[in-house]
């Protein structure tokens, strides 16, 4: 009986590490628009995602030398079915980009960016927001 729940134990928590691991986001994408992460503008180029090793919750914005590297309070999104492509997410309200989501292709699980400010007063006075998906490239 010792054995079988040592060996439950071990298999639970072989589980728990990569199920952690599944949900670590780090990719590469290349933002033909300026953008809105939050409160924050940023510019048209190559950014980098990714969550911290010890909380999956925030997400570093960096790569881009024509920005500074910001860290994002992020919640957890799900869909059905698996996420078809690694990619980023914004929300394209009027004249302006807001980032969304953040998704790794295989995973059923993402990242949602709450919305900031800007946003907010945009669709408060009746501005649609549409979606708009950029793929991005998985880091290892």
């Amino acid at each position: 009986m010792k054995i079988l729940r040592s060996a439950l134990i071990a298999l639970s928590l072989a589980l728990l590490a990569s199920a952690a691991q599944a949900q670590q986001t780090k990719m590469k994408v290349n933002g033909p628009f300026d953008f809105y992460a939050g409160d924050r503008s940023y510019p048209a180029g190559e950014y980098v995602f990714y969550s911290m090793s010890n909380n999956d919750a925030i997400i570093r914005i960096g790569g881009n030398p024509e920005a500074s590297p910001a860290y994002l309070p992020s919640n957890p999104c799900a869909t059905v079915l698996p996420s078809q492509q690694t990619k980023v997410v914004f929300h394209h309200v009027g004249a302006d980009y807001f980032l969304y989501q953040v998704w790794i292709v295989g995973n059923s699980q993402g990242r949602q960016f709450p919305l900031g400010h800007t946003e907010l007063l945009l669709v408060e006075n009746g501005q649609k927001a549409e979606t708009v998906m950029i793929a991005a490239a998985l880091l290892r």
